[in-house]
């Protein structure tokens, strides 16, 4: 029997969103986003961390005016989220890219564009609404070619470029090595009977890109080419990347410039005397360093190292509107959003991203008020109980 969605409006919280995704994906592609590398032990870490920490509200403090806007790179926002880069999108939903754009867009809320993307810069500039979009670099083994895609950022106009430096090898994802599954995908006999049993996507999103001449792959990213020998030898990561690198990139760069990828307070400070404006406490996902230390877990150390000197924000394991608070409580200016909307893009394609962001922004509002604060700017350390301090007593 062929899968038959839910309605829209029966999606009430992320859990939702990624059982819908489930069902309309192979299960491959499903895992593909849903997984991290070799056991999941920092996918596990990131959701884990959130889960151990608890809140302290305060009451009697008349929270009837309560507001979720927050200032980021001196720019308002509706809310302290953003749209992390992520890999996938078109395949997911049909121009999955610019589904997510509009989405930001009509949220109020940057989006930050993967150079994986499988839409180019300029298309997403062009048709993806009228938001604040930042640019993601990932350094390829072609130096030159990766800079040149800073100096298309800047001539295509993102406002920020998010320069990431915690990838620079290829994941050990075992996963996908035994299910043989690639993004782009290569077509082999499992890969072919999990689509032909995935009957809506099939032809909601691969068949509208058939229709039109092929399958879409990376546009903009620097990869071999086997059919020029001068980029055959390309490797598409960078692992010679160093201080130095982001200096060069500050130097190239005249907008705003954020590091993603920072766990230890020591590189944090490194970011801000190197010139960022911003950094990213992210172990990506759970995709690179299995083990890595949760995001949340990182967060405390490094607020208290740099304090205003660089703003910081958050990915990592965020599924409710109440771990953003947590996240802001302990020093985060906003939080980045990576799985939990690309499984409302799977099932719904764009409807499906606003709708978790309008529940990730109502179950922000109700923890605001049950803490006793009216504003985001309100929330401190003292909101929070971590699981080293659960019976400590605060003032």
């Amino acid at each position: 029997m062929f899968y038959r969605p839910p309605p829209l409006q029966a999606m009430h919280n992320i859990a939702d969103f990624e059982a819908a995704a489930r069902r309309r994906l192979p299960r491959g592609l499903f895992e593909y986003i849903a997984r991290g590398a070799e056991d999941d032990l920092a996918v596990r870490a990131n959701r884990d961390a959130f889960e151990d920490i608890r809140f302290r509200p305060r009451v009697l403090a008349d929270v009837s005016r309560r507001r979720l806007d927050a200032r980021v790179l001196d720019r308002q926002f509706a809310l302290p989220l953003g749209v992390a880069p992520t890999g996938p999108p078109s395949f997911l939903w049909y121009q999955g890219e610019l589904a997510l754009a509009r989405a930001a867009s009509r949220m109020a809320i940057p989006m930050i564009l993967s150079s994986a993307s499988a839409m180019s810069m300029d298309t997403v500039m062009r048709s993806g609404g009228e938001g604040a979009k930042w640019f993601q670099l990932y350094m390829s083994g072609d130096r030159a070619l990766s800079l040149a895609l800073v100096d298309k950022a800047n001539r295509v106009g993102f406002d920020a470029l998010v320069f990431t430096v915690d990838s620079i090898v290829s994941p050990n994802r075992e996963f996908a090595a035994r299910s043989g599954y690639t993004v782009p995908p290569k077509i082999n006999p499992r890969i072919a009977v999990e689509a032909l049993a995935s009957p809506r996507w099939l032809a909601g999103t691969i068949g509208r890109y058939v229709l039109e001449g092929g399958l879409p792959a990376m546009v903009d990213y620097p990869l071999p080419d086997p059919r020029d020998p001068l980029k055959h030898g390309i490797p598409p990561k960078d692992d010679s990347i160093s201080w130095e690198t982001l200096r060069t990139i500050r130097k190239a760069w005249p907008r705003k410039l954020i590091v993603k990828g920072i766990l230890d307070p020591r590189d944090a400070m490194a970011c801000a005397d190197a010139g960022a404006d911003a950094i990213i406490v992210s172990n990506h996902g759970g995709l690179v360093l299995d083990g890595a230390m949760a995001t949340i877990d990182a967060l405390p150390a490094i607020a208290e190292s740099v304090g205003e000197r660089i703003e910081i924000y958050l990915d990592g394991g965020i599924r409710r509107g109440s771990d953003v608070i947590k996240a802001v409580a302990l020093g985060a200016k906003a939080v980045f959003l990576g799985r939990a909307l690309l499984f409302g893009l799977a099932a719904f394609g764009e409807a499906g991203v606003v709708r978790a962001l309008e529940l990730l922004r109502a179950e922000m509002d109700r923890t605001l008020a049950s803490l006793g604060c009216s504003a985001v700017g309100e929330l401190t350390r003292d909101h929070v109980v971590l699981p080293g301090d659960r019976y400590a007593q605060r003032s």
